[in-house]
């Protein structure tokens, strides 16, 4: 996966104790916290590095260590656990300054109490049910932003919503610094997929600029025959191609182009270090084709793409991406198409004129040729491939023009109720939480767009963590959602930002 962070990435394990427990306690603390940290370490659940800290005892410890934190580019968060007690008001300096996604572990060294043997010594030692709880109150006067996971470090659920929470801050770390390269403009008269750019860097970190299409038709045109040689050696071996387009075939030449603008593409992409981009079919300048093929390929390997120069949903696609990165399943650019409305069995039908990720395939995709009747350029190639079932979940962004809103849609793909041999395009069947009607209503209310991002590798929980990280409006619609209950949240939701943003 391009630019991955997870195999540089890392997090901090800070214990908190004080001085007045003696050297003896304290060598007992570092001993057991280091075992903590080794263990979360260990686990398959969590994607990233964990980093023994030694043991804070004072404000200054706490302070130093949370601004190298804050300085160190590999260091994406801070789990804090107060083995002893540390008294509150050593934190408050260090937490104020905290510029890191952070985690409040409250756990405890052992599972089992030896009841027949405890004693004050063993007291004194394992109090993180006293000195946690001071720890809170600190956090929550201060209004400090964490997670706060209760639960043995060796528990699976426990592992589990650490993980969930790292996927997050990966995702923080990595729109710090994005780059999105916008092709041309947006789709002429289109609202939803506009949005203030300013305040996107301002808010989540990532920078969108334009560049003229021709500068990619110009990639595109200096792109050595050798590469397109390989690459269409690549996709013989990886798809399933249509005869028109193998060697010899009538439309063999549609396929080079379209390898083409893969490698030109990817070209532009790496050299101004962008991890994702936008094109508009109604802006190709000297494209001969619209990019189908070059886009899926690109968001398979971890880029974020929207079309219509969409730039929020490439830049979520990317953080989707990014807390994927390594679980079963896949993530792609997506948009609710058209319905099946069978009373008791509603289903979406969702696809693009083109750009849908292989990752969420079922099988081997198709490499296939059809004419495509807006953008007014030859018949671009494309895989075609419905998705795989199971589990996902659907996220959208808006710009409510106060603040960006995030909304996710549990939902279940499933196979289609039949074939699809004259649907030329890659496409999602699923079936909304609770039901379509409800779900669609819901996300209409909300003002959610049409262009969103599908993923069967990441849960709501992680996105509820990312949304928390980066102070942004999340609205969930799942299970246990109904009408009355999303109208009244949006209402108590628009009082909050609107005090909020007086404060």
């Amino acid at each position: 996966m391009i630019g991955s962070r997870i195999a540089d990435g890392e997090v901090w394990f800070v214990t908190g104790s004080q001085s007045m427990y003696g050297d003896e306690t304290l060598a007992q603390v570092a001993s057991q916290s280091q075992a903590i940290a080794a263990q979360l370490d260990q686990s398959a659940q969590i994607p990233v590095r964990i980093v023994w800290i030694p043991t804070v005892v004072s404000a200054d410890d706490i302070t130093t260590v949370i601004r190298q934190a804050n300085d160190n580019a590999q260091c994406i968060g801070i789990i804090a656990w107060m083995h002893t007690f540390s008294p509150a008001k050593m934190w408050i300096r260090g937490l104020r300054t905290l510029q890191k996604p952070l985690l409040h572990l409250h756990t405890q060294f052992g599972v089992q109490l030896p009841w027949d043997t405890i004693d004050m010594d063993f007291m004194n030692l394992n109090q993180a049910a006293h000195g946690d709880r001071e720890f809170g109150y600190i956090q929550s006067r201060l209004g400090a932003a964490r997670k706060t996971v209760a639960g043995h470090a060796s528990d699976q659920r426990t592992q589990s919503r650490i993980g969930c929470w790292i996927r997050a801050a990966l995702a923080v770390a990595e729109l710090a610094t994005l780059r999105v390269a916008r092709f041309g403009d947006n789709m002429r008269n289109v609202a939803v997929t506009e949005g203030d750019k300013v305040e996107a860097e301002a808010h989540f970190g990532a920078s969108v600029n334009s560049y003229p299409v021709n500068e990619l038709v110009e990639a595109v045109g200096r792109v050595p025959t050798v590469e397109v040689d390989k690459l269409v050696r690549e996709y013989q071996h990886a798809y399933r191609l249509a005869p028109e387009l193998l060697p010899g075939g009538e439309r063999h030449t549609s396929l080079r182009y379209g390898a083409q603008i893969e490698a030109g593409l990817r070209k532009f992409l790496e050299n101004g270090g962008f991890h994702a981009f936008t094109t508009n079919f109604e802006d190709l300048g000297g494209l001969r084709q619209l990019p189908g093929l070059a886009v899926q390929r690109l968001m398979a390997d971890g880029y974020g793409f929207g079309a219509e120069g969409d730039w929020k949903t490439a830049v979520m696609l990317r953080a989707v991406k990014v807390m994927a990165d390594g679980l079963p399943g896949g993530t792609s650019f997506m948009e609710d198409y058209t319905y099946d409305l069978t009373p008791g069995s509603e289903r979406v039908l969702g696809a693009h004129m083109l750009e849908v990720c292989p990752s969420i395939a079922e099988g081997t995709p198709a490499l296939e040729v059809h004419p495509l009747s807006i953008g007014d350029r030859e018949d671009p190639v494309r895989l075609r491939f419905t998705a795989a079932p199971g589990d996902a979940v659907i996220l959208g962004i808006s710009d409510m023009g106060s603040r960006f809103r995030l909304v996710a849609n549990e939902v279940r793909v499933v196979e289609p109720n039949a074939a699809l041999p004259k649907l030329p395009v890659a496409c999602a069947v699923w079936e909304p939480c609770p039901s379509w009607s409800v779900a669609t209503e819901t996300w209409l209310m909300a003002g959610a767009p049409h262009h969103t991002v599908l993923s069967t590798a990441v849960t709501t929980e992680i996105i509820e963590d990312f949304a928390a990280m980066t102070d942004t409006e999340l609205l969930v619609i799942d299970g246990e959602t109904t009408v009355r209950g999303f109208a009244r949240e949006l209402k108590w939701n628009n009082v909050y930002h609107h005090v909020a943003a007086g404060l």
